[in-house]
């Protein structure tokens, strides 16, 4: 049967033709094809069953250890900007098992604690850390004890180029322009799921609430976060459709802006958020510092690592790796007396 060879053929029968064809995948090490998934489809069955992604259902979104069990993990972000990509695919006719393989793989290098282990990483390593490089190193060298997970050139790019600075706009493109407008969407679905939960979890915690937003971006993008979230949605949809280009209008574009600095400055930089950082700061600073002073004890295949490319670097891997709990366990293990632990 040819199952992989139809599907190929449906994609270039009813796909836009600004769509990415699964049939002009690209890998770095030529394989033989899935006899029944086309190219993307394989990239994604490959990272859901990655130990990297398995280990986000364990890692910090924006608040460490919340009490409650309605708070986003990384796990959960990365399945709700799955399926806002992929509401944009559909309806603009683009790739979806393309947009599925990014947004499921896009957070994978996420360090535990958050952004606050991303900042700390990125001070202790020289050429510095961001999520989205390490998330491309993962399934480019890291999985499958180094070998990697052979994924191709076009989900690596979307993953890589999905992240917007602190400083600028949503559609500031930091990390170079993503090459296909799957990579677009998927920056785009990022942004409005995590701007979305994120409040969320926000008002959840007490910490802001409906009315505190300006009422300028209520005005613009809507009065609630189903509001605001449908408003994002449809206008990159009407805004991208039949284009090459997928973005947003101008105003909607600037209320989303607005919104995302109105989190930095009210949430994640300035908020009881933020309480328990310093605390998470000095675990993983403590474990870096051990593991580069002790790098014996580190697993075998990041001490593959530490020969290939340097101490610190396989340091910095086996840290950002670690979930939220693991890391906790390990430090625990490490610098508290045994039978304090039972304290």
């Amino acid at each position: 049967m040819r199952i992989r060879e139809h599907t190929e053929e449906l994609e270039a029968k009813t796909l836009s033709e600004h769509a990415t064809r699964s049939v002009a995948a690209r890998r770095d090490r030529p394989e033989e094809p899935s006899p029944t998934r086309a190219s993307f489809a394989v990239d994604r069955d490959r990272i859901v069953h990655s130990k990297a992604f398995r280990r986000l259902k364990h890692k910090t979104q924006v608040f460490l250890a919340p009490v409650g069990d309605h708070y986003r993990t990384r796990l959960t972000h990365t399945l709700e900007v799955t399926q806002i990509g992929r509401s944009m695919a559909r309806a603009l006719r683009l790739n979806e098992d393309l947009v599925e393989a990014m947004a499921l793989g896009h957070d994978v290098g996420h360090t535990p604690f958050g952004h606050v282990g991303e900042e700390l990483l990125g001070e202790f390593l020289p050429e510095g850390f961001r999520h989205n490089a390490q998330s491309v190193r993962i399934v480019e060298k890291i999985e499958k004890n180094g070998a990697g997970l052979n994924i191709t050139r076009e989900v690596r790019d979307g993953i890589l180029k999905h992240s917007a600075p602190t400083e600028g706009g949503v559609e500031t493109a930091a990390w170079g322009l993503p090459e296909t407008p799957e990579g677009w969407v998927v920056r785009y679905a990022d942004k409005i799921a995590y701007l979305h939960h994120d409040i969320d979890d926000a008002m959840r915690a007490g910490i802001v609430r409906e009315e505190d937003l300006p009422a300028q971006i209520r005005a613009s993008l809507g009065r609630d976060r189903a509001e605001r979230l449908d408003t994002m949605i449809y206008d990159v949809i009407v805004t991208s459709y039949g284009k090459r280009d997928v973005t947003m209008s101008d105003e909607v574009l600037e209320a989303t802006n607005a919104l995302r600095k109105f989190m930095f400055d009210h949430v994640y930089l300035a908020s009881p958020a933020k309480t328990e950082y310093r605390k998470a700061q000095g675990v993983l600073l403590a474990l870096l510092q051990h593991f580069e002073q002790h790098p014996e004890v580190l697993p075998p295949e990041h001490q593959r690592i530490a020969s290939a490319d340097g101490t610190k670097r396989a340091v910095a891997d086996y840290v950002a790796g670690m979930t939220d709990r693991y890391a906790l366990d390990t430090y625990a293990s490490i610098f508290i007396p045994t039978v304090w632990s039972h304290l």
